[in-house]
């Protein structure tokens, strides 16, 4: 009976000592000064979700490629149907179509939401493209 104490002992130190390590390693991901670029969409898109999207890479390949590559600047397209995406898009309160800029200041994150613009604009690249280049530079500034 000792044996088995024992045993169940050490299981729950093993466990205990991941769960710390698994919070460390998320707690300095989060303070990673940078903008993740997020476009939500469904499975189902438009001509101007997909636009949006398309427009979204035209301006960061064009104008922040060095950032991207330097990942000070990241993007994610995410499908807000699959199950995997839930917990962000619940984050983000996405159900449909989305653009967001989520900039990651100091370990605090702000959420800006792009949608309304990326939709008025969306079916436009150029406008499209200086709109967002704007709005990027201004919040690369913070970082």
């Amino acid at each position: 009976m000792k044996k088995l104490s024992l045993i169940v002992l050490v299981v729950g130190v093993l466990f205990s000592c991941k769960e710390k390590t698994q919070k460390n390693e998320i707690e300095v991901e989060k303070l990673v000064n940078q903008i993740e670029v997020i476009d939500f969409h469904s499975t189902h898109r438009c001509m101007t979700c997909n636009a949006i999207e398309a427009n979204t890479k035209y301006t960061l390949d064009t104008y922040f490629s060095s950032e991207v590559a330097a990942k000070k600047i990241t993007f994610q397209a995410i499908n807000v149907d699959e199950e995997m995406n839930l917990k962000i898009a619940e984050k983000f309160e996405a159900t449909g179509t989305a653009l967001f800029l989520n900039v990651i200041v100091d370990g605090k994150e702000t959420q800006i939401d792009l949608t309304e613009f990326a939709f008025m604009s969306g079916n436009n690249q150029e406008e499209f493209s200086n709109e967002l280049k704007s709005k990027l530079e201004v919040e690369l500034a913070k970082i």
